[in-house]
This record gives structure tokens, sequence and C-alpha cells, in this order.
């Protein structure tokens, strides 16, 4: 296929995917190469952002946890948050959010220890982000607690790649020696 022909069916393929597609994967379908593939999705995903236009698309293209998946456009996040929050999609609570934080920046993490961070009890919502595969349990500590990390779905909600695309908030949270300290005490 040529270049021009690739793009219809690389759409259509990202439109009706329901999670981050890999170049592999394309290639496979597609019968060309992977560079050929990712080069075509390199460009659609520049001509999505709008570069060269007078107006930006409403989406973009991404990619996120192994693959490549069409969001909507940044530039338009207040837009799309007003109509999520006008409308009856599931939305994660703030102990939710807080909580998902924690385990984002700090895993693999014990609830224990998630407790202490947040002053609250978290089994509830630890066990809220477990269903929506958000979190999952990645091990146990020496005395047997579970320890949680996030998954490739908060990957790919988050809109990233990997955890270091994370914002650094090292300063706002307590370290591992501190915490440390902090339960010797208590």
């Amino acid at each position: 296929m040529s270049e021009n022909t690739l793009r219809g069916p690389i759409e259509a393929i990202l439109m009706v995917a329901s999670e981050p597609v890999a170049a592999r994967d394309l290639a496979d379908v597609l019968e060309e190469s992977v560079e050929d593939i990712e080069a075509e999705l390199r460009a659609l995903a520049s001509e999505y952002l709008g570069e060269g236009q007078r107006r930006p698309r409403g989406f973009e293209l991404r990619e996120v946890a192994g693959g490549w998946r069409v969001y909507s456009a940044r530039a338009f996040a207040d837009v799309v948050g007003r109509f999520v929050v006008g409308s009856s999609h599931a939305r994660l609570s703030q102990a939710a959010l807080e909580t998902l934080a924690v385990i984002a920046y700090r895993q693999p993490i014990s609830r224990a220890r998630i407790c202490r961070i947040r002053g609250v009890n978290v089994d509830g919502v630890v066990r809220t982000l477990l269903s929506r595969g958000l979190v999952e349990e990645t091990g146990l500590t020496p005395s047997g607690a579970r320890l949680y990390g996030t998954t490739g779905e908060f990957l790919e909600k988050m809109g990233i790649k990997s955890l270091s695309e994370l914002v650094p908030l090292a300063p706002y949270l307590p370290d591992a020696d501190a915490l440390d300290e902090l339960e010797e005490e208590l």
C-alpha cells in the first residue's frame, strides 16, 4: 500500500479499537512493515495536532501504553470536562483520585502506607480502583501485606506511555525514610 492508502485503514482500526493498538499489530493486519506503519502513525499524529492548519482538530493521536490511540485534543480539555461532568459518565471521587496518585507515585505500596500518607482508611477506595482496572496487586511485603501498583489501563486513561511521564511530585509527598520514621513512632 502507498502512504495515502495506509491512512484510511489505520484510522478505521484506531476508531474501533477499545485499547491502544501496537504498530506491530497494524503492520501484521495491513501486511506492511512496522517502520512504514510507525512513520504513518507519526505523520497522522502531527497532522491531527493541526500543525500548519488554522484550526486544530478536536482529537489527536497519541502513543500510549505500548500502542496508539485516538484521544480528545488537550486544547479542548475544558469543554470535554464540562461535558463529562454534566453527563452520566462514571467519575472517580476525590478520595479515589488522591489514592490513585499516591499509588502511581509510590508504587509498589501497601494499603497501610497509603493510609499513613492520606491519613484515612483506604480499603474501599483501593477496592474501587482494583475493580476499575486502574491498580493491581503487584506482590507482597515480607510481612505478607499486599503491594499495589498502576496498570496499563491507568497509563491509557492518563494518555501517557510510562510512569516517567508523570509530573514530578517528590516535594509534595513524604519520602520513604520519612514514612519509615512515622511508622516507628506509631
